[in-house]
């Protein structure tokens, strides 16, 4: 469905108010050839905050461990207050230091502590947890944010990243014990990344956390910029390597993922658009879909982004777009979907309202 940037959305079971895209900072100060320099990421962020949008995302680990934050304090002074900031705690800001990385408490304070120097700021709007590491007490992080928000330092929290049954009984004993709830749930989730429909975005819905993802367009793959020729190219990561690297490292430059940019750029021809706007429009086309991020690297790739807001996929599209990037079923959902239903509803339709399911 068509929207604009200016027509906000809830966050979650919260009263936050956030615009239907928020504008990623990773590539702010980045290094290996796909970072903004400051001048481009000023005039990303004059052109998000005229055009109506009011939420940014950035981590601590970002540009070199704080650049990102820093370069986005600057920018943003004078005009803070209107803004949703977003930034992550988690992952490592001193090499060799075991207490400057990970989730539990000492490392929580003391990066809000340092996100709020590098911002010139005096709080922190959305505080999430970058990446889960299996050994911190989910007590001890959940008393820990807790203390944050009452101190006012930090005003709501999220999880990225996150196994999808943590994040639900971390949910569970927050509210169990009248700590600060999470309101958000920032992971990867696009037409090459569905998994996600299996477990984690039904458990957002259920448990209240507004689901934001991030690399809406498969992390360049589906704007059509690869080819099959790209598949038989070696490179290195050892100097930093390109975007095109990392996505061969990491399994997404794929023959299966180019036959989905495939399906997006054809419909994309059909409807006069770019690629990119159509990949966007089908993550927001799911309604458990809070506020996708966008992480360009310039401006004219922001402008094209943001096009996606006024694009309305089609009955016919989804479904076309469905079919190509299929997920297969996994227990128990592949038996609980199947035959079962009608042993459980004895032939008789309940219709349940909520997001798509894998």
């Amino acid at each position: 469905m068509a929207t604009s940037l200016d027509h906000y959305r809830l966050l979650g079971r919260s009263g936050l108010r956030v615009s239907p895209l928020a504008l990623g900072t990773m590539t702010f100060g980045a290094d290996g050839g796909w970072g903004s320099t400051e001048d481009e990421a000023r005039a990303m962020v004059d052109r998000f905050i005229d055009g109506g949008g009011n939420f940014i995302d950035t981590a601590n680990f970002y540009g070199r461990m704080g650049r990102s934050e820093e370069w986005l304090g600057r920018i943003v002074q004078g005009r803070r207050h209107p803004l949703v900031i977003s930034t992550k705690y988690s992952l490592t800001t001193r090499p060799g230091d075991p207490n400057a990385a990970g989730n539990q408490r000492k490392t929580m304070v003391r990066a809000v502590e340092d996100s709020l120097r590098r911002m010139q700021t005096d709080y922190i709007d959305l505080l999430y947890l970058h990446m889960w590491d299996f050994r911190t007490p989910v007590d001890e992080i959940l008393r820990a944010f807790d203390d944050l928000v009452r101190s006012g330092k930090v005003l709501y929290i999220g999880l990225s990243d996150v196994p999808a049954w943590q994040a639900s009984r971390m949910q569970a004993i927050a509210e169990l014990r009248g700590w600060t709830p999470f309101c958000a749930l920032q992971i990867q989730y696009s037409l090459i990344e569905r998994t996600v429909e299996r477990e984690l975005i039904p458990m957002a819905v259920e448990m209240g956390m507004g689901v934001s993802p991030w690399a809406p367009l498969g992390q360049g793959i589906l704007t059509g910029k690869y080819t099959r020729a790209d598949l038989a190219e070696g490179e290195s990561l050892e100097s930093g390597g390109s975007r095109k690297a990392i996505n061969a490292l990491t399994g997404k430059l794929s023959a299966r993922n180019l036959d989905v940019a495939d399906a997006v750029v054809e419909i994309a021809g059909e409807l006069g658009c770019t690629a990119a706007q159509v990949a966007l429009a089908w993550t927001l086309a799911n309604p458990a879909t809070c506020s996708p991020v966008v992480g360009a690297r310039t401006l004219l790739q922001l402008d094209d982004n943001l096009g996606a807001l006024s694009l309305t996929l089609d009955d016919s599209h989804l479904a076309r777009l469905d079919a190509v990037s299929a997920v297969p079923k996994v227990f128990p959902m592949d038996v609980l979907t199947g035959p079962a239903e009608g042993m459980m509803f004895g032939g008789v339709s309940v219709e349940r309202r909520g997001a798509r399911q894998g």
